[in-house]
């Protein structure tokens, strides 16, 4: 009777940290937990976390898009249809805001002078 062993293979290919990051961000991740803290079958406080883990393509293609409306992540401070006429834009010279801004003073002063 011939006696058959089971040989052991070792795997000679390694993954790079560059190359796991590259598949996670290519393919996404997704972590989902929920905490429940009860008290006699009374549920106190339950939080649900949800991470995704992706690149940006990945991201709008399965549709979150968040960052692409948020004025903060474009580098827009205050260019929305609330903001007041009287703050100026940012192309707008030095000299014309401070013209447009002596004009709003002397209107302003001259609107306090005027009995009422």
């Amino acid at each position: 009777m011939a006696v058959q062993r089971a040989t052991l293979t070792h795997s000679t290919n390694s993954t790079s940290v560059a190359d796991l990051l590259e598949r996670v961000l290519d393919k996404g991740i997704v972590i989902a937990g929920d905490i429940r803290i009860k008290l006699v079958d009374v549920e106190l406080l339950t939080i649900q976390l949800r991470l995704v883990i992706c690149s940006v393509d990945k991201a709008r293609e399965i549709g979150i898009d968040w960052w692409s409306d948020n004025a903060m992540f474009r580098g827009l401070t205050r260019q929305s249809a609330d903001v007041e006429p009287s703050l100026p834009a940012p192309s707008e010279s030095l000299e014309s805001r401070l013209a447009r801004l002596e004009g709003l003073l002397l209107s302003q002063a001259a609107g306090a002078e005027r009995p009422t």
